[in-house]
C-alpha cells in the first residue's frame, strides 16, 4: 500500500512537471508567433531565447526545491520566491524608468539570503521577511523621489508596484514559516516504532 501511494505521488508530480514545462514552452513561443501575425509585437528570436532561459532556470530551481522538501507549504514558498524575482526583472526591463538598479539589488539580496539560510524553511522565512522590508523601503524612496513627483501618476504607480511585490515576499515568508513550524512539530513528535526505555 505504501509503495502504491508513493508511485501515485511520483506520478502526480511528473504530471504537473510536464504541465509546467508545456506552459513554459507556450509562454516562450507565443511572442514569436504573435510577432509574425501582429504589428504590436516585436520579439526577436534572441529575446525569446533570453526569456526562455530565465523562465526555464526558474523552473529548474523550483524542481530542486521540490526535491529538497516534500512540504507543500515549502514548495509554495519556494514557488513564490522564484516567481517574484522573475516578475521584478521582467517589469524592470519593460518599464526602463531608471529605478531598475534598486530592484535588481533586491533580487541579489534574495539570492544571497537564500544561500545564507541554506534553503532551510526557518531561515528562508526570515530572509523573505527581510526582503519584504527592503522592498517597502525602496518603494517609499522611489515614491517620494523628486524625479517621480515630476511625472504624472508616477507616485501612485510606484506605491502600487512596491506594495504588490512586498505582498509576494510576505506570502513567501508566510509559507516558509508554516513549513518550518510543521517541521519542528514533526521533529518533536515521538516515533511510535521506538520501544520504551526501561527505567532504572
Amino acid at each position: 500500500m505504501a509503495e502504491s501511494g508513493e508511485r501515485a505521488g511520483a506520478g502526480s508530480r511528473n504530471y504537473w512537471r510536464i504541465v509546467r514545462w508545456i506552459g513554459i514552452l507556450v509562454l516562450v513561443l507565443t511572442p514569436l508567433v504573435m510577432t509574425q501575425i501582429s504589428d504590436q509585437w516585436h520579439w526577436t528570436i534572441g529575446g525569446s531565447l533570453f526569456a526562455g532561459a530565465i523562465i526555464g532556470g526558474i523552473e529548474l530551481l523550483y524542481e530542486l526545491a521540490e526535491k529538497r522538501n516534500e512540504s507543500r507549504a515549502y514548495r509554495a514558498g519556494a514557488g513564490i520566491a522564484l516567481v517574484t524575482p522573475f516578475l521584478t526583472v521582467w517589469t524592470t526591463i519593460v518599464r526602463d524608468d531608471g529605478n531598475g538598479i534598486g530592484s535588481l539589488m533586491l533580487v541579489m539580496a534574495a539570492v544571497v539570503g537564500s544561500f545564507a539560510a541554506w534553503f532551510r524553511p526557518a531561515g528562508m522565512a526570515r530572509a523573505m521577511l527581510g526582503i519584504a522590508i527592503m522592498q517597502a523601503l525602496l518603494c517609499i524612496a522611489i515614491a517620494t523621489a523628486p524625479s517621480t513627483a515630476a511625472m504624472e501618476d508616477s507616485t501612485r504607480r510606484a506605491l502600487f508596484s512596491g506594495g504588490f511585490f512586498m505582498a509576494l515576499w510576505l506570502a513567501s515568508a508566510a509559507f516558509f514559516r508554516v513549513a518550518a513550524t510543521a517541521g519542528n512539530k514533526a521533529a518533536r513528535r515521538p516515533h511510535l516504532s521506538t520501544p520504551p526505555q526501561p527505567g532504572w
